[in-house]
């Protein structure tokens, strides 16, 4: 399934189980079958049975979810912990080289690698009101790359959490608003899509660089996000700009 299939079928569904059944579908393709998905920072009330906060979702080896589960290893997990420092996806291998874990945060990656979870890949996520969510994607192939997929695992895992954003949004929170984005915002996202920087989207549109950041805040403001990546994807969602598969198979600009 590539992006665009999970974009569509995201869009369809209501169901926690079936969308993170997606994610995994869509991960497994690219040699990543082992997926965890949690809400760090804020209480998340919607997640799947078995999975105490801040999980939301686990898919993993059934003996190392019994033990990551049983030994709360959550706690201590150096992704769970670690993932607010990061400003992007971040590799499992990096950590140990970027900060001095502690012995319970060593042994969590360690058991991990021996249960078959290697090469794994985070991805921070981050909402409003100082938010946090990871998405966490490893493989149980030895020769997986996460660095070469680390891209495509962002855009799918931020696809991913607006979904579940949407699903889990109380039915008396929802905004009946339109949300209404001028032409040269959709301008500007639609070249964030292709990887461009505001410098180059400006000598593109014909204007200035400033110019050029205003309307994408702008942009983001309207759509209630904190990042031009998860503005991106939800004016995607939303139908504010139109997908293309090979837009978002390109580096796209956090």
């Amino acid at each position: 399934m590539n992006l665009f299939s999970f974009v569509e079928c995201a869009s369809q569904t209501q169901s926690l189980k079936a969308l993170f059944e997606l994610l995994v579908s869509c991960a497994s393709e690219e040699g990543f079958t082992e997926i965890a998905y949690g809400a760090l920072t804020f209480s998340e009330s919607l997640r799947l049975p078995g999975c105490p906060p801040p999980l939301v979702a686990m898919k993993a080896p059934p003996d190392w979810c019994r033990r990551y589960l049983e030994r709360k290893y959550y706690t201590v997990d150096p992704v769970v912990r670690r993932t607010p420092m990061f400003a992007g996806p971040f590799l499992w291998d990096e950590l140990a080289k970027a900060y001095q874990l502690q012995a319970c945060e060593q042994r969590v990656l360690q058991e991990a690698r021996e249960a078959g979870l290697k090469n794994g890949v985070g991805v921070p996520l981050f909402g409003p009101l100082g938010q946090i969510s990871v998405i966490s994607f490893a493989s149980c192939f030895d020769d997986a790359d996460p660095q070469a997929n680390v891209r495509r695992l962002k855009a799918l895992a931020w696809h991913f959490h607006i979904a579940f954003a949407e699903i889990a949004k109380p039915s008396d929170c929802a905004s009946n608003g339109k949300i209404n984005l001028s032409e040269r915002e959709k301008d500007c996202l639609r070249w964030v899509a292709e990887g461009k920087s505001s410098w180059e989207i400006g000598k593109i549109l014909n204007v200035s660089e400033n110019t050029v950041n205003f309307h994408v805040k702008n942009a983001m403001r309207k759509l209630g996000t904190a990042s031009r990546t998860h503005g991106l994807v939800k004016a995607i969602r939303l139908g504010l700009i139109e997908f293309t598969e090979p837009a978002l198979t390109k580096p796209m600009v956090a």
